[in-house]
């Protein structure tokens, strides 16, 4: 007992001593961190934009591919194109948040508390591999990104089941969904969160689908308290149920209405900072799927009456999205399950430095193979639908979740709006579920 009692002791002291020792950060890692390519862009021999990646010449660039993406390139399951490397510049609110409270934000003894963050990047600085929390620092920085701003909606949102071998399109989901940050909020009122939050809650998350009939009107809602170590509390309206139920925390990892995601893949990753272990592996370039959607070969479907057009998909299966790859800077970030009854046993980020999005996840199953190859598609503001001109916001545009083993996909084609008027505070409560649903 006494052995045990120290070795928990020594690894609480290393603990607290590596957040301590940590050195501050400077107003130029706040800079770099949100203007990388303000002096030079990333570069690779023989790489260049308008060029086409495929099974001919694929293997000279592996050290710029993650490797689910190298092998899908191999294997001929699609060709990609790369784009010019720009910039994604955040909105100056969120960068100035981050000047001001420079240094505020510290780590709690325990992964999943922290102390001081009030808004903006907790943790602007280069993360540091000698650092045995830099993981953990990078995943606060996603939490507290701004990946839709204070609040925004996908509003359509299509997705489609598709067999990887047949190419056959088996079912087309449509949905709308909302996101609200009750808390830390730069840019749209209130500032900097909204009154009356007695339950301390961080963000809301609102999805209802519809279409088709058979799942019409089903509606999702997420509650993300301010505490991390505190659970979400979670809820489900079925139409053909008329009742909303309480989600068993197990639910989050099932697959979400037949589909190849779970709750907890949503924008990457959805769910504690706690839930998970967190290790930065490296820094690198890497593709990414980073584009200016209006100079894109854009799909006739489901073209909206405004005129928007939305991302076509190609390649086996129809399972990838058409679009243009940005050679960018990367930090590879591992996230293993807590629980070990968890059905994966880690993702591997490829977490975006400059927008701290998340565009390209591999995930592993209990045996540690590859499972799925996940890619969400950011399109620039300034390119996209005119209402997120000026947001600062890297616009989730696209998605395929791939199931290598299954031979199965699911993608996802967006239009994210930034606007205040789609978010009502409203919405994120169970009695709007109770009475849209009747």
């Amino acid at each position: 007992m006494k052995r045990k009692l120290s070795i928990a002791l020594a690894a609480t002291t290393a603990l607290v001593a590596a957040t301590v020792s940590a050195p501050a950060a400077d107003l130029e890692d706040v800079e770099n961190s949100f203007y990388p390519y303000r002096e030079t862009t990333p570069s690779y021999p023989g790489l260049s934009a308008g060029m086409t990646l495929n099974a001919g010449n694929v293997e000279q660039f592996r050290e710029v591919l993650d490797p689910a993406l190298f092998d899908h390139i191999k294997d001929g399951w699609v060709e990609i194109v790369v784009g010019e490397t720009t910039s994604f510049d955040l909105h100056p609110n969120y960068v100035e948040a981050t000047r001001k409270h420079l240094n505020a934000t510290t780590l709690g003894d325990t992964p999943g508390q922290i102390n001081g963050f009030v808004a903006g990047r907790p943790f602007p600085e280069e993360p540091d591999a000698a650092d045995p929390r830099a993981g953990e620092k990078l995943a606060w920085n996603y939490k507290y990104g701004y990946n839709w701003g204070d609040n925004a909606a996908i509003y359509p949102f299509y997705w489609k089941f598709r067999d990887m071998e047949s190419g056959k399109l088996e079912r087309t989901i449509k949905f709308n969904f909302h996101f609200l940050n009750f808390k830390h909020r730069v840019n749209q009122q209130p500032l900097p969160e909204f009154e009356n939050n007695p339950s301390d809650i961080f963000r809301g998350i609102y999805v209802r689908v519809l279409e088709p009939f058979d799942v019409r009107n089903t509606q999702l809602l997420i509650l993300r308290y301010e505490d991390d170590l505190k659970r979400d509390d979670a809820w489900l309206y079925l139409g053909f149920q008329r009742r909303v139920r309480r989600l068993a925390t197990g639910q989050v990892t099932d697959a979400f209405l037949g589909t190849d995601l779970m709750i907890e893949d949503f924008e990457g990753y959805n769910n504690r900072i706690s839930d998970m272990s967190w290790t930065y592996k490296e820094t690198k370039n890497v593709l990414l799927p980073f584009y200016n959607h209006n100079a894109l070969e854009l799909t006739e479907d489901h073209k909206e009456s405004d005129g928007y057009q939305f991302v076509d998909f190609y390649g086996r299966g129809n399972c990838f999205p058409k679009i243009t790859w940005q050679l960018r800077k990367v930090y590879v970030l591992e996230a293993a399950p807590v629980d070990k009854n968890h059905p994966i046993s880690k993702r591997i980020f490829h977490v975006d430095a400059q927008t701290f999005t998340l565009p390209r996840t591999l995930i592993y199953d209990r045996k540690g193979d590859l499972w799925k190859s996940w890619t969400i598609g950011q399109a620039h503001p300034e390119n996209h639908d005119d209402v997120n001109a000026g947001s600062g916001v890297a616009i989730d545009d696209s998605f395929s979740m791939i199931d290598v083993q299954a031979q199965h996909c699911t993608t996802g084609q967006f239009k994210g709006q930034v606007v205040t008027e789609l978010n009502p505070r409203s919405l994120f409560t169970v009695q709007n579920m109770r009475s849209t649903g009747r």
